[in-house]
């Protein structure tokens, strides 16, 4: 998702490669200065940013190590905005969340996001179903909370948004939940009706945070409506929606710097497991290309059951590797969200982003075909896939509508990743898995920007 502004940091660090002096350092600066506004980076944050590198570089002494070391340390210091990090707990549960935004900003769908976000990480999240302004938005928290498994208080006969976030608190106290997230109303622009019934809510629930969710299509407005929202109704954070559809991506560098308060998460797809949190050092980290090792690890923890790993780990070393573990797999890699996300976190392979079309795993052909394969299957051949001859491959072709050259494919394909898995279980394969990450982190990857130690 920061392939676009990586490249342009990339291109104002090559303009001073060859030559250690002042001319080299103005070339690198304008570059940078172009580049961040070229990729809608707000004009007051990128003359701070820039003025601050040049100065800095000058004073460490002109040269490319210590331009590339004055832009990590000033980029952080840009998106360090005083204020909480991500998701934070209050004392005494439930922790209450106001989400607010205007219409169209994605405010539901990000609500389901963040609901989701903090059941992986096993809590007991209660979404309240408060926008009664936009006539489909109750419908859709609905659809949103069953599709990802959470509850969801809503009261259809009711008018009144402040009784219904009242109602909800009340469950969410009495039923012990860890979070409550209201879901508020929002509107095409911000508009004093809107404003009061948002400030009476707040009144009401007395929310530990409010966030405001921004839709990063809108650039520069973006910065203005969060800035509106915090003077008239206060918030404590900023969530970026559809950053995966911003090619420009500079509104993530400014808006929270412009607006005062921290940027929480960022929306980097249309899946419900794609919400990261905003870490400053992080995200400077992918910024400069170097991944986010640590994010990455982070989200796989959340979805990976590790009793199950170590169990199909053993599995793969014995070679009884099994079509069940198969779905197992697959099923949690459908929780990871984005292709496009997952990738733009591994050192060196971000840029390789911009070239990717956003794989949506779950719902692939080629993994509704393989979960047709299985699903058309005795449970004793999915237990052993060594059962598989041609009667049986027929049959399989034939309640599950594919061909046999098909089946065959997808046999032979499972076949192969068998044999890779074992391969890299085995401890000289780890050895070399490993040895080959620790390689691309030191190196910053190809097409990384070998940031100085």
């Amino acid at each position: 998702m920061f392939d676009s502004i990586t490249g342009s940091i990339k291109s104002a660090v090559n303009k001073i490669r060859h030559k250690d002096d002042a001319a080299s350092l103005k070339k690198a600066t304008t570059e940078l200065r172009k580049s961040l506004l070229k990729s809608d980076v707000h004009h007051k944050t990128t003359k701070e940013l820039v003025t601050a590198v040049e100065l800095e570089t000058k004073r460490q002494g002109i040269g490319q190590d210590s331009f590339l070391r004055a832009l990590q340390s000033e980029l952080t210091k840009i998106l360090t905005t005083e204020g909480n990090q991500g998701f934070v707990f209050s004392p005494t549960p439930p922790t209450t969340i106001l989400m607010t935004g205007l219409q169209g900003s994605g405010k539901t769908t990000t609500t389901g996001k963040l609901a989701n976000y903090l059941k992986l990480r096993k809590k007991k999240v209660l979404v309240a179903a408060c926008d009664l302004q936009r006539l489909a938005a109750v419908e859709q928290l609905k659809q949103i909370a069953a599709q990802i498994e959470v509850d969801i208080y809503f009261d259809d006969n009711e008018k009144d948004p402040i009784k219904i976030a009242l109602a909800a608190q009340e469950k969410a106290k009495k039923e012990h939940y860890d979070v409550l997230l209201i879901d508020t109303a929002g509107r095409l622009a911000i508009d004093e009706e809107l404003m009061q019934q948002l400030h009476d809510v707040k009144k009401a629930v007395v929310p530990d945070e409010i966030f405001y969710v921004a839709d990063s299509l809108t650039g520069h407005d973006a910065t203005k409506t969060a800035t509106t929202f915090k003077e008239k109704i206060g918030i404590d954070g900023v969530v970026l929606s559809k950053y995966d559809g911003d090619t420009k991506g500079g509104v993530a560098i400014s808006i929270s710097h412009q607006v005062g308060v921290p940027l929480r998460f960022i929306g980097t797809g249309e899946k419900m497991p794609d919400l990261e949190v905003f870490i400053p050092d992080r995200i400077v980290s992918r910024l400069m290309g170097a991944g986010d090792i640590e994010g990455l690890a982070e989200k796989t923890a959340a979805v990976i059951d590790e009793k199950k790993a170590k169990a199909v780990s053993k599995k793969i070393k014995k070679g009884e590797f099994n079509f069940n573990d198969f779905l197992d797999q697959l099923s949690m890699m459908s929780k990871l969200g984005s292709m496009k996300s997952i990738i733009g976190m591994i050192p060196g392979l971000s840029q390789m982003t911009g070239q990717l079309k956003d794989m949506d795993f779950e719902n692939s052909d080629e993994i509704k075909r393989i979960k047709a394969l299985i699903g058309s299957m005795t449970p004793k051949e999915r237990e052993n896939p060594s059962l598989m001859n041609p009667s049986r491959k027929r049959r399989i072709a034939k309640g599950s509508g594919l061909s046999e050259m098909q089946v065959n494919k997808i046999l032979k394909q499972f076949k192969n990743a068998s044999k890779m898995a074992k391969k890299l279980s085995s401890k000289g394969g780890m050895k070399g898995l490993q040895n080959m990450m620790q390689q691309m982190q030191g190196q910053g990857g190809p097409g990384g920007l070998n940031l100085p130690k």
